[in-house]
């Protein structure tokens, strides 16, 4: 990454680069506003509103139930929806019926001497005609009267105020003085937010050559222990860059309510000023809505959640209690206290879900639902090695076979114990190799815990050696015990002692058995147990080659040499005793 440099070597270009920036960016701001105001004027002017507007016109006391079943027709006389229209009269459609009223009502307008006093109600047979220096200006009609619940003079008299009141309020909104008003707050809103963003320009300046100043006080270099995750240039230019969306979040902010506002001025935006407010307004309401509803089920979770921890803390308290052996349950071994807390954990988490499953947001969704079901079936297919190691080093943990630091043998596998794991194994050998083996193949294969003989019985190790006939066995027994009580770690009590496994045609069979607690040395005590049972030999003067070898010997027959001595090559020694080298 290259490095972030900052100079400030001229202060004037500096600042006057910055009020460019401002022109600029104020001029840009202006003509998108007119832009977007002429635009939205002559939108308003020509589109109509939908149903939903008009019928938020209606009387909140009136209580009617066919409405879902009826066609409405909005009365737009100005750009803004007087009330809706229900239902026919004679041939008359509710849309033909709200267009003549429109027309009527924008006549009306013209007159300086209309008011709602000077409007009166005249029973023309089955409808009750609304009229104005003798001219109809709407019939309600049975029909009216129906989709209302209510009389038709209560239908007209809501009709006759709505008319009035709309006719006043066009009146007031073409007053020059009106005009003016609305044209001086024009004026003091962009004034104000031209101000605020000049302003929001400088403080990001400022900002800036903070930032750039805290080099090596403040802002230093991230580091995690010996790591160096952000050094100083990089800290700076993420906080600059942070700094620089913030900046253009709130400008946008500021022109996005600005522009509502101005909209909200002039009767002919005004419906399109709330829709801009309906689009922040409605996302954050049904975000707070939807957690103020959510409260008492987030309550249930907590609690539930609270509830099942606790109960988790208290049972790892004993588990470790039993595992350092201050609390004694009979049958139950110190070392399964961990897997089994393990266990009880998993098997709590798996029901507290099962309990807090039907609080959770969308619970109920089948997307949910569906999304739950593919993930187990993945699980259940991709996992079946997973879970039957994860069974089998169950079942070794109760089993017990061997302990961590337990000397073992796995089929060919000789070596220590160095960690379980809920799937595997992993073995030391004396040759420093680790070996990891799964626990799955543990239980096909035959184990033997070398660890666990010499701490309960002593470990016998057994070495076997071929003799001829011509050696007296006793001998033989006495060679074979001095032997083994000249290797270390081997015990005195109880003695090393002889087996004779078999007679051959030509040899017995010896076998010397030795008693040791120290399992791990097992390679080096059968070594040094190997090499002194040749040298006892040796130094009896006793062959133990095979009695079917000696016999084709011949002439060149070999002296046994008496001992090993480090002096001397091999070839020196076979010098001296007429070996042919060829």
């Amino acid at each position: 990454m290259q490095s972030v440099h900052f100079t400030t070597k001229s202060g004037y270009n500096s600042t006057m680069n910055t009020m460019s920036q401002q022109k600029v960016v104020f001029r840009l701001y202006f003509t998108l506003v007119l832009l977007a105001g002429f635009a939205c004027a002559a939108y308003a002017q020509q589109a109509a509103p939908t149903k939903s507007d008009a019928a938020e016109i209606l009387d909140e006391n009136t209580d009617f139930t066919a409405r879902a079943q009826i066609q409405s027709a909005p009365v737009v006389p100005f750009n803004k929806p007087v009330f809706s229209i229900y239902a026919k009269l004679g041939p008359f459609t509710p849309s033909e019926r709200a267009e003549r009223l429109e027309y009527t009502i924008r006549q009306l307008k013209e007159d300086p001497g209309f008011s709602l006093e000077r409007m009166e109600f005249v029973q023309d047979g089955a409808t009750l005609d609304i009229v104005y220096k003798g001219m109809v200006i709407m019939s309600v009609a049975d029909g009216d009267a129906e989709y209302f619940q209510k009389s038709k003079e209560e239908v007209a008299d809501f009709y006759r105020e709505n008319i009035a009141r709309a006719i006043d309020q066009y009146r007031q909104d073409t007053e020059l003085m009106t005009i003016l008003t609305r044209t001086g707050l024009v004026l003091l809103i962009l004034s104000l937010f031209y101000f605020i963003i000049r302003y929001i320009n400088g403080l990001h300046v400022f900002t800036r050559r903070k930032v750039v100043s805290l080099r090596g006080t403040l802002i230093k270099d991230v580091r995690i222990k010996s790591y160096t995750l952000l050094d100083e240039d990089r800290c700076i230019a993420a906080t600059l860059v942070f700094i620089k969306i913030a900046k253009y979040i709130v400008l946008l902010t500021i022109l996005y309510f600005s522009v509502t506002l101005l909209f909200g001025i002039f009767p002919e935006t005004r419906g399109l000023a709330d829709r801009l407010w309906n689009y922040v307004l409605t996302p954050f309401s049904n975000i707070v809505f939807g957690v103020k509803d959510y409260l008492p089920k987030a309550f249930a979770i907590a609690v539930i959640v609270t509830i099942f921890w606790y109960m988790a803390k208290g049972i790892k308290y004993f588990a470790g209690e039993i595992e350092k052996e201050k609390l004694v349950i009979k049958g139950f071994y110190p070392d399964w206290a961990k897997p089994t807390y393990h266990i009880i954990q998993a098997l709590l988490g798996a029901f507290m879900f099962i309990v807090i499953f039907q609080y959770l947001p969308y619970s109920d969704s089948k997307i949910f639902q569906g999304v739950s079901v593919f993930i187990g079936v993945l699980i259940s297919i991709g996992s079946t090695a997973l879970i039957g190691n994860l069974v089998s080093g169950l079942v070794l943990t109760y089993m017990r076979p061997f302990c961590t630091g337990d000397f073992i043998k796995i089929g060919e596998i000789l070596g220590t114990v160095k960690e379980k794991t809920p799937f595997a194994i992993r073995i030391m050998t004396p040759k420093n190799e680790e070996i990891t083996v799964p626990n799955s193949s543990i239980m096909s294969a035959h184990t033997v815990n070398y660890s666990h003989s010499a701490r309960e019985n002593r470990l016998v190790l057994y070495a076997t050696v071929t003799i001829g006939y011509d050696t007296p066995w006793r001998q033989v027994h006495e060679l074979l015990i001095a032997a083994a009580m000249r290797t270390r770690h081997v015990l005195a009590e109880p003695p090393p002692f002889v087996l004779q496994r078999a007679l051959d045609n030509f040899f017995a069979e010896y076998q010397i058995n030795v008693y040791v607690t120290e399992e791990k040395l097992m390679p080096r005590i059968y070594s040094e147990l190997y090499e002194n049972i040749q040298d006892v030999f040796k130094d009896a003067g006793l062959d133990m080659t095979s009695p079917a070898y000696q016999s084709f010997r011949g002439e060149n027959h070999i002296q046994i040499t008496q001992r090993h001595e480090p002096d001397g090559s091999f070839f020196d020694r076979a010098a001296v005793q007429g070996i042919d080298r060829r």
